[in-house]
């Protein structure tokens, strides 16, 4: 199954009617219970810099709901996003413009390829990882990118269940997907060496939120792979299971998962 066919409905939809964009953004916030903690962290990890202005990199900003929400959120910031598709960032480039977000610059960029030195206080890494094959390059990247003392905030699918397998015979759910995910100790195997520490560790998706990622996104998802024209039923589906959807994502985010499906991962550069 594949995620970007969809994904670029969605893209299109809102470059052609951009006043929906931030409709659209308060909705991946809510549907995506990923978001709920990523967001959770990246305020924490705000405070730890009291009033001072942050450098954030913006490592794979997508349709740039995260950017928005660090651009109002984290502030005061300067926020530089970045993705390798051309066209996602020309259109947020245009509605970050628009409403006048002066702190947020948009460029396309290959994070195999990046040279900053030494730029950032915080690096922001959500849903990328999984897709680049060679992530010890990235790493090794991002480690050169930060300040002494900055963060790397790293949200990606684990080893127990990412990408819907759990089994060494299934493949991902996700066909973009260059590995089914991480485990912290994959990670600090590989962030370790770099000079990273691990600040925090915490998995996400847990039983009741792998239940509620099945409910509300993947089998719509699997159903829009099907036929697009699921798109015209969709409002009843939601307006039928949300509810459960939304009790299951609240449950897993107050719990302590010993192990989930989802890993949001914190490494900090001493």
């Amino acid at each position: 199954m594949y995620y970007d066919p969809i994904k670029n409905i969605f893209a299109s939809t809102i470059r052609k009617f951009p006043f929906l964009r931030i409709i659209f953004y308060k909705l991946l916030d809510l549907m995506f219970l990923r978001s709920w903690y990523v967001r959770r962290e990246l305020k924490a990890i705000r405070r730890n810099f009291g009033n001072k202005e942050i450098d954030i990199y913006d490592a794979g900003s997508g349709f740039g709901q995260y950017t928005y929400f660090m651009a109002a959120k984290l502030k005061p910031c300067h926020i530089l996003a970045i993705d390798v598709k051309e066209d996602w960032i020309n259109d947020c480039r245009d509605f970050f413009n628009q409403k006048k977000f002066d702190s947020v610059s948009f460029t396309v960029e290959d994070l195999l390829n990046i040279t900053h030195q030494s730029i950032f206080d915080l690096i922001v890494c959500v849903d990328v990882m999984e897709h680049i094959a060679d992530d010890i390059t990235v790493f090794r990247n991002f480690f050169t990118a930060l300040k002494p003392g900055g963060y790397l905030l790293i949200n990606s699918p684990s080893i127990f269940g990412g990408s819907d397998v759990h089994h060494d015979e299934e493949e991902s759910f996700i066909g973009e997907h260059a590995r089914d995910g991480y485990s912290k100790d994959d990670l600090e195997s590989k962030l370790h060496p770099l000079g990273f520490s691990t600040y925090k560790c915490r998995y996400t998706y847990g039983f009741w939120g792998d239940q509620a990622w099945r409910l509300g996104i993947k089998y719509p998802m699997v159903l829009l792979n099907i036929s697009k024209l699921f798109l015209l039923i969709l409002p009843l589906y939601y307006l039928l299971t949300f509810p459960f959807t939304l009790i299951m994502m609240n449950l897993d985010f107050a719990s302590e998962n010993k192990i989930g499906s989802g890993i949001n991962f914190i490494a900090k550069k001493e």
